[in-house]
C-alpha cells in the first residue's frame, strides 16, 4: 500500500468549476526519505520504511543515528513502514507528493485524535443524562444512571461505557478524495476533516 507521512496545516475551502463550495484539510507532505527497505528474502515480508521532519542528533540515539547515516540522511522525527509498497524506491530516495498521489484518487488517512481529556459520560459516549429536571430529580441532567444490578451479579461488566479518558485514539478515515494537489509547495487538499490537532502528524494511504 503505497504511502507518505504528512502534517496537518488545517481547513479550508475551495469552489470546483459548478461553483460549489468543498471543505478540504490542508495537509504538508513534505518529500519522504526511504530509510529502509524490506523484502521476504531478508525480513519475511515487503515493505518499505519512510521518514520525515526534522530532529536534533543530540536528542537522537545512536542506533537510530546509525540507522539514518545507511540512508544517507539527517535525523528525522517521524518514521512509518508501509507494507506491499508499489513504487519501486532504494535505500536513500526521496518521494515527493506528485510521485505517490494525483488529483481524484481515493485515500485512507490514520491521525491521533484531539485528546478530550477525562470527560463524562454525555461527551463521551453520547448518553442523553437522566430524565428531566423535574419530579424532585437533582443534579442528574448529565448523570449515567445505572451501571448494573445489585445482589447479582455484584460486579460491573467489563466495558461498560462510562466517564473516562476521551480523544488521544489512533483513528482512520477511509474514502476521502483527493481534491487538489500543488507539488511546488508540497501540500495536498483532501475532501473532509481528518484525524488530529493542527501541526500533527497524519498517514495518508492510497
Amino acid at each position: 500500500m503505497n504511502g507518505l507521512i504528512g502534517t496537518k496545516i488545517g481547513m479550508t475551502s475551495i469552489y470546483d468549476e459548478q461553483g460549489k463550495q468543498i471543505p478540504c484539510t490542508v495537509v504538508l507532505a513534505e518529500p519522504n526519505v526511504v530509510t529502509q527497505v524490506k523484502s521476504e528474502e531478508t525480513d519475511q515480508y515487503n515493505a518499505v520504511q519512510l521518514a520525515t521532519g526534522t530532529k536534533k542528533e543530540k536528542n537522537t540515539s545512536q542506533a537510530q543515528l546509525g540507522h539514518f547515516a545507511k540512508a544517507k540522511t539527517t535525523p528525522k522525527r517521524k518514521i512509518v513502514e508501509f507494507r506491499d509498497f508499489d513504487i519501486p524506491v532504494n535505500l536513500g530516495d526521496t518521494l515527493a507528493i506528485s510521485d505517490v498521489f494525483e488529483a481524484g484518487d481515493f485515500v485512507n488517512v490514520i491521525g491521533v485524535s484531539k485528546g478530550k481529556g477525562f470527560q463524562g459520560v454525555v461527551k463521551r459516549h453520547g448518553f442523553h443524562g437522566v430524565g428531566d429536571a423535574t419530579h424532585g430529580q437533582h443534579n442528574r441532567l448529565r448523570a449515567p444512571g445505572s451501571i448494573g444490578a445489585s445482589s447479582y451479579p455484584s460486579r460491573v461488566f467489563k466495558g461498560m461505557r462510562m466517564a473516562g479518558r476521551t480523544g488521544t485514539d489512533r483513528v482512520k478515515i477511509q474514502n476521502l478524495r483527493v481534491v487538489k494537489i500543488l507539488p511546488e509547495k508540497n501540500l495536498i487538499l483532501i475532501k473532509g476533516a481528518v484525524p488530529g490537532h493542527k501541526g500533527s502528524y497524519i498517514i495518508i494511504e492510497k
